[in-house]
């Protein structure tokens, strides 16, 4: 699953692929936003963390994986 995760003051949003559900998503947030100074914490497919705080957080946008094409896109 694709997550993009809005943070506040910073320009661009995160993407994250994770093997994670967007129910275990969204209750990692939800227990992040409870403790005082909670953070989210994702991992990635490729074994990656990514740590957000948050407090900071604006949006979570689930989206399907994406299939890759394979072969070539150039016509004859």
């Amino acid at each position: 699953m694709q997550v993009r995760i809005g943070v506040q003051y910073v320009a661009r949003e995160l993407v994250v692929d994770t093997a994670q559900s967007a129910d275990e998503v969204q209750q990692a947030l939800t227990t992040a936003l409870a403790l005082d100074g909670g953070v989210l914490v994702l991992q990635d497919r490729k074994g990656g963390r990514v740590v957000v705080p948050a407090a900071r957080i604006g949006y979570l946008e689930f989206g399907e994986d994406e299939g890759r094409s394979v072969g070539f896109g150039g016509s004859i």
